[in-house]
């Protein structure tokens, strides 16, 4: 044992930290390096070590049971991922907490041949085959696959995962469902079930459902995008004394990556300071959709909105909001704007197809949604455009959600759903353009490499109008002169972020409209950026 392994197990909630999220073959590479300088079994000792740590706080947590009537039901693969439970499992055991674990495949690496000779030597419960029923059980820990699973769960472990996953979904007031490195049956880097459908819909009978999910070593992406995120739960890392170093070219976003970007609130500024934006869209009977997001916008901080309509019928005025100036598109000189957030409600007409001509000459930041993405994906000069801006260093903002994506990349959403992550990328280098790739798990990804992935956001913003908001959140932090990809990171932040607090305050997820959203944010955006100064 060394020194390290004398401590505390250090454990990280990973909420507001832009860590880095790292793939199977930085993983690997990272853990193969740190055991050549260590004692043999050190790194699965700390990995179980660790685990039993958070699961004791866990059970300390809950008051509503006593310590001695909490029991622990454990399952164990073949593999490491097993060894990590036997780990676990006899720490609970030495720790006084009963414990049962079934292995219904003996583990056979020798690092997991350790932990077995260690849970049998300790007077564990080990049985081949799991009980009738999980019910008594307080805490269910799911140990049987970890990362770089290659073929879908079948047989006892498939039966088992469905048994683990119908505890989680009733989503027990007492205990839960602790999945070790990643619940079983997920693909670690891309956030979908192994072997499974890529339509964004859980495969229960394919990988684990937990409640709380244990990341040994460092983050994983696929704990946080597509079904990955549903999959595992709270997310807790335990690094377990392995230095990832500068692994991984993906992020967590959080707010350290664009704070710094926000503009000074100093008593000396003026609207002007905060930039105007242009919200281009709105085709006869559509005005709804730039409408909300140019409430978006002022509530983000720009300085002046205008709205910049190409139908007839709207309103002269927002009555709700005055302070945006509406227009029709002929009438606001659009060179004047310091940014543009184009296409909520755009239509496909041939007019709206002459604006975007139009827009891609001028030489400010665009943000292009909806219906601008559709009129791209349709017409290879308005692409060609929009990849020569980035080219020149101007480059665009493209906010697709995965269908939107799927015709910008000439393929189905299911295709980008396999792999979120490659499809961003994708789209990034195709268009020269920082990509904001709607979706759980919204990722965003720069022409130069840089790659984020966002953590907050629930199910209330499954409802329409909320991607129009965020159109008009990024372009208002555009107007406000945020490069393009903090802009981004902020605007899908703080949207997210939004819809959780106003979930946890009762107003969601269901019935959640998208414009409460905006006022959300703006309360966000003061509270975290701009605290009030005592004079």
């Amino acid at each position: 044992m060394t020194e390290a392994d004398l401590t505390p197990p250090i454990l990280i909630r990973p909420r507001d930290k832009a860590l880095p999220l790292l793939s199977l073959t930085d993983l690997r590479l990272a853990e193969t390096q740190a055991a050549a300088g260590l004692p043999a079994h050190t790194l699965m000792a700390r990995a179980g070590r660790s685990a039993a740590s958070f699961l004791l706080e866990l059970i300390t947590r809950d008051t509503s049971i006593e310590r001695a009537k909490q029991k622990v039901w454990l399952v164990a693969g073949p593999g490491n991922n097993g060894g990590d439970a036997l780990v676990l499992a006899t720490a609970l055991h030495k720790d006084g907490i009963a414990v049962e674990l079934c292995m219904p495949v003996e583990v056979k690496p020798d690092d997991a041949r350790w932990a077995l000779d260690a849970a049998r030597a300790a007077g564990v419960p080990i049985s081949s085959a799991p009980p009738a029923s999980l019910d008594a059980y307080t805490w269910l820990v799911d140990g049987m696959f970890g990362i770089g699973l290659t073929r879908p769960l079948d047989g006892v472990f498939a039966t088992l995962a469905r048994q683990l996953s119908q505890r989680a979904k009733a989503r027990p007031r007492k205990g839960g469902v602790l999945a070790l490195d990643v619940p079983s049956g997920l693909d670690s880097d891309t956030g979908t079930v192994v072997g499974g459908a890529h339509d964004g819909k859980s495969n229960d009978n394919a990988a684990v459902h937990a409640t709380h999910t244990i990341s040994f070593i460092g983050l994983k992406p696929g704990l946080f995008t597509a079904q990955g995120r549903d999959l595992a739960g709270a997310v807790t890392l335990a690094p377990i004394g392995v230095d990832v170093g500068q692994r991984g070219t993906v992020q967590l976003n959080a707010p350290e990556l664009f704070a710094g970007f926000l503009p000074p609130r100093d008593f000396a500024t003026n609207k002007g300071t905060f930039g105007s934006l242009a919200v281009v869209g709105g085709d006869t009977g559509m005005c709804g959709a730039p409408i909300l997001a140019s409430r978006a916008a002022l509530y983000s901080g720009a300085g002046k909105v205008h709205v910049a309509l190409l139908g007839a019928g709207a309103p002269p005025y927002d009555p709700p909001h005055p302070e945006l100036m509406l227009h029709a598109i002929d009438t606001l000189p659009l060179d004047t704007m310091d940014a543009l957030a184009i296409g909520c409600g755009m239509g496909h007409g041939e007019r709206a197809t002459r604006v975007l001509h139009d827009v891609l000459k001028l030489d400010m930041p665009k943000l292009f949604d909806a219906d601008a993405l559709n009129l791209i994906a349709k017409d290879a000069a308005l692409a060609a455009d929009v990849t020569a801006r980035g080219v020149q260093g101007d480059p665009c903002v493209l906010t697709p959600h995965p269908l939107e994506a799927a015709r910008l990349l000439g393929t189905d959403a299911p295709g980008v759903q396999r792999d979120r992550l490659a499809a961003a990328r994708a789209l990034a280098a195709r268009f020269a353009s920082v990509i904001v790739l709607k979706g759980t798990g919204t990722i965003v990804a720069a022409p130069d490499g840089r790659v984020a992935l966002n953590p907050t956001g629930n199910a209330a913003l499954a409802t329409g109008g909320t991607g129009d908001v965020l159109g008009g959140i990024i372009g208002a932090l555009l107007a406000q002169h945020l490069p393009r990809y903090e802009a981004a990171l902020a605007g899908v932040y703080l949207h997210g972020l939004a819809a959780d607090t106003l979930t946890a305050q009762g107003h969601g997820p269901a019935g959640l409209t998208a414009g409460e959203l905006a006022p959300m944010v703006r309360s966000l955006l003061n509270r975290m950026f701009y605290p009030a100064v005592e004079l």
